[in-house]
């Protein structure tokens, strides 16, 4: 079996996916080929020739090859203002590539700007003409290379993102065109929440042949005709080019569980497409890991869980994987211990993303977080002694959100701005299918078929616009919180921001 990972996603780390799928496949003696075509895509574009002469161009050209090798080079991340030019001059490079095909292209998107990923005609045109496709020359000798050398009974994309939707289309419709009897499965995140919304209706019939939603283990091995299924499935990554991607370093990425273990907070996508909650117990985690390490050397491991669970945190004390980590946390007592944080920093532990959302009490109980402000004061400070960094998420314009409540917001993390690291700043969206949307007066957000959000009348009047105006003007402008917003790394952002929390490459705070 072929399994594609297609363009185009941050290049920072391999697809854990398709390498999952991977490892589930060789348990069952399956022969399985892996192609991250978002990384090979992009070293291809990075290849064009040269196609604007201004001074930024020129210069971006000339030192591509160096810029890649800082971004490759954790010496290099001691020098943030080096580092951030690198990623500026090589994402240049990337965007002039995607300006012959009308494309607002980067390291980290790619927006097409007469075709919709949202749009199932304008997927289905991209899979009709995908000879139009920036990739194409890339992947139609690629594929046809694999096919011929692999000869695969079936072909597999993992579709996660709106940036890869168009690309996959292409892809999928040029194998169509080549080869019109391979079966052709499409799963992935973005492929998930198309499944599991309660209006989808296939507008892709002759093109896909198979579905998957959620994880795609068993479902897989099911197509393959293998029945006796194990509980448990190890990845494996050593059919993918580890050192090629744009990170000083392999980032090992590793899913303990999926889903949300709180799995209550209002409007979130988990609970919207009722995606139940699967954790990988602790001593096959700690083994998987162990084994990992041991294949790839990496230099950071990134779990990818929606939050680290506290008993995972305790065996990681217990048992250090011997790799710095880092990953997603919902707050809680353990966090909020000064011992056990510096405990979990000896781990390995480098930095936590934590989903704070809003700094206003009313607006978390609405929201049912399930967290206390006071707690999140203790956790924040907590972490800042031990020195493990935090990545704070903070989402505004929700329903029970006014003005009011945003400056609380802007007022709890201006007077914590101490210890907060990084801050990731978003505009709320009201999931398509979620429960409290009947609630809500409801208009189209994005015109499109597949599209996963509706705009809605906000109660309180906190429109967008107005959740901008005080973002850009208000928010960021802050004293106390702009330096925060300036050391996060461009493009890339949590994907590289702990390479700057290690020792020997401390940021300014």
């Amino acid at each position: 079996m072929l399994l594609i990972y297609p363009p185009l996603a941050k290049p920072s780390e391999p697809p854990a996916g398709i390498a999952q799928l991977a490892g589930a496949l060789a348990d069952h003696g399956h022969p399985c080929t892996l192609l991250d075509a978002s990384l090979e895509g992009l070293l291809y574009l990075l290849n064009l020739p040269a196609t604007h002469n201004d001074t930024w161009s020129r210069r971006a050209y000339r030192l591509l090859q160096g810029n890649i090798n800082i971004l490759r080079s954790q010496a290099e991340y001691g020098n943030f203002a080096r580092y951030q030019r690198a990623v500026a001059d090589v994402n240049r490079v990337v965007e002039l590539a995607g300006r012959s095909h009308q494309l607002s292209l980067s390291l980290a998107n790619y927006q097409d700007r007469t075709l919709s990923p949202l749009q199932s005609t304008d997927l289905l045109y991209a899979a009709e003409h995908p000879q139009e496709n920036i990739f194409y020359s890339y992947f139609s000798k690629r594929l046809e290379q694999l096919l011929a050398e692999k000869q695969p009974v079936m072909v597999g994309f993992s579709l996660n993102y709106l940036s890869q939707a168009l690309c996959t289309f292409a892809m999928i419709g040029f194998l169509k065109k080549q080869w019109a009897g391979l079966p052709v499965v499409l799963g992935g995140g973005l492929v998930t929440s198309w499944l599991r919304n309660p209006c989808w209706n296939n507008p892709f019939a002759g093109l896909i042949d198979h579905w998957v939603a959620g994880p795609g283990e068993k479902p897989l091995l099911r197509l393959l005709g293998t029945k006796n299924l194990s509980a448990h499935y190890s990845a494996d990554y050593q059919d993918l080019p580890l050192r090629d991607y744009l990170a000083p370093g392999f980032i090992l990425p590793y899913a303990a569980s999926s889903g949300c273990y709180w799995n209550k907070c209002s409007f979130c996508p988990e609970r919207a497409e009722e995606n139940p909650y699967q954790q990988t117990p602790v001593h096959h985690v700690l083994r998987d890991i162990s084994r990992l390490t041991e294949q790839t050397t990496p230099a950071l491991l990134h779990f990818l869980d929606n939050a680290v669970s506290p008993a995972l945190m305790q065996a990681l004390v217990a048992q250090p994987p011997g790799t710095p980590w880092y990953g997603f946390a919902r707050v809680n007592p353990l966090l909020a211990d000064l011992d056990f944080c510096q405990k979990l920093r000896k781990s390995g532990c480098l930095m936590l993303k934590l989903g704070l959302e809003s700094g206003d009490q009313a607006v978390l109980d609405a929201m049912h977080k399930g967290i206390e402000l006071p707690m999140v004061s203790q956790v924040l400070t907590a972490l800042h002694q031990a020195g493990i960094a935090s990545y704070v998420y903070l989402l505004f314009g929700t329903p029970y959100e006014s003005s009011n409540e945003a400056r609380k917001t802007l007022e709890f993390t201006a007077a914590h701005s101490e210890a907060i690291t990084f801050l990731n700043l978003a505009i709320f969206n009201m999931p398509v299918c979620g429960p409290e949307a009947p609630n809500l007066a409801v208009t189209d957000f994005y015109h499109g078929d597949l599209s996963l959000y509706t705009n809605f009348q906000h109660p309180k009047g906190w429109h967008r616009h107005l959740v901008r105006q005080f973002l850009d003007k208000e928010f960021k402008r802050h004293p106390a919180i702009a330096p925060i917003i300036r050391r996060d790394p461009p493009l890339f952002t949590s994907n590289h921001a702990a390479f700057f929390c290690c020792p020997n490459t401390k940021i300014k705070k």
